[in-house]
């Protein structure tokens, strides 16, 4: 077996806890089952620590934050271990200057301290370190001296906050790795002309929890006429608005439901009139797969550009591994490698679109389903964490 007792120092781009249940930790998660896994927490900042001081996620991190502790919170895997840091400057507001890059470097060094504690009191000589999609924080590796780092990259960079420093960060992180690996082929075509040692592994899903509640019909879906479109993911700039719109118009039968937190600012206001339409905003993690189990197609309509070339959703193997019918626009010719046409709908205009959500709804039938749940079966994230096992293992001998 590939990649097994190694200790592994994981930086990723979540917090433990968060409703968002992150590539990185899904990542970290599988990765722990052969290796000792130490997940450093994304840091809450000063301004985060007075903003959230009577929080949950607060009162679980207090304690750890002193410079006496090794920060460590154990988790449900006994080779998964939470590091928490003390709290960072908050330096992002400031420009890009010779000035942040110092802050940086301070921020960097509270972070570095935390792991070189925990490798020193743990005698921990050899590791690996993996950052996944952390550019905020490129150097740590120059700080710790792994046996190997390696970055993770799982997005393209489209926030604005991610990219008044990020576009830098990311360049000096991407040079500065041993080893790189992408989650889409654009991604992977775009990094391997800054690093040759550069991999290709796309996204996968969670299949822990779904058997447990999709027998049931959630209750926010309940009364809304059937069939029911749905949508579960963030609601922002990568949908295609102009050709829902078309749809929408076109199957004023159905029901259209849109899950997950929204970004309003991208959101045309005609969507609140639409009495078809429902947006409801975010719902815990844990109703995730209840929820996909009440829509009778599940759909992802993303524009067809450049960013969403870069894109391989985690929400398309989370629809499958419920045997949901779905459809969806051409925007990332991989898909395909890993599916099939025969079970998933790809568009490239409203009214393809608008022809595939009914003939899913004519044409569905149980074996189908079952073929939907298969093919999830072969994309979830421990056949993705195998496959990362497999490049460290072999790259490192």
């Amino acid at each position: 077996m590939a990649l097994k007792n190694k200790v592994i120092i994981f930086l990723g781009n979540t917090r433990f806890d968060s409703d968002i249940k992150a590539t990185s930790l899904f990542i970290a998660r599988s990765l722990s089952k052969d290796n000792k896994v130490f997940f450093i927490d994304y840091p809450f900042t000063l301004k985060d620590y007075f903003q959230h001081k009577k929080s949950e996620s607060l009162k679980n991190r207090k304690k750890k934050f002193s410079l006496f502790s090794d920060g460590i919170l154990d988790t449900d895997l006994p080779n998964l271990k939470i590091v928490i840091t003390p709290p960072v400057l908050p330096i992002n507001f400031l420009p890009e200057s010779f000035l942040f890059r110092s802050l940086l470097k301070v921020n960097e060094s509270i972070i570095s301290r935390r792991i070189k504690k925990i490798l020193r009191t743990r005698k921990i000589d050899q590791f690996i370190y993996i950052n996944s999609f952390n550019f905020h924080y490129p150097n740590i590796s120059s700080y710790i001296k792994p046996a190997l780092s390696v970055y993770h990259c799982v997005d393209p960079m489209i926030v604005p906050y991610d990219m008044k420093h990020g576009i830098i960060s990311e360049k000096q992180l991407v040079e500065g790795s041993d080893l790189v690996i992408c989650t889409s082929r654009a991604l992977y075509e775009e990094k391997k002309a800054q690093n040759k040692n550069t991999f290709f592994v796309p996204n996968g899903t969670d299949l822990s929890n779904n058997p447990v509640v999709c027998e049931t019909e959630h209750p926010k879906l309940k009364s809304y006429p059937k069939p029911v479109v749905g949508y579960l993911g963030t609601i922002e700039r990568r949908i295609d608005y102009e050709l829902l719109k078309e749809v929408i118009e076109a199957n004023q039968d159905k029901s259209f439901v849109l899950v997950g937190p929204v970004y309003r600012n991208f959101v045309p206001d005609e969507y609140y009139k639409f009495k078809n339409v429902h947006i409801l905003g975010p719902i815990p993690y844990e109703e995730a797969a209840q929820i996909i189990s009440s829509f009778d197609i599940a759909i992802i309509p993303f524009k067809l550009d450049e960013v969403s070339k870069t894109i391989f959703p985690i929400k398309l193997f989370e629809y499958l591994s419920i045997g949901k019918p779905v459809v969806l626009t051409d925007f990332n010719p991989d898909l395909k490698e890993f599916t099939s046409q025969e079970l998933v709908s790809y568009c490239n205009n409203a009214k393809s679109f608008s022809m595939a959500i009914n003939n899913e709804l004519a044409t569905n039938n149980q074996v189908k389903l079952e073929l939907r749940k298969k093919l999830a079966l072969e994309n979830t994230w421990d056949k993705r964490a195998e496959q990362i096992k497999e490049i460290i293992d072999s790259f490192i001998k």
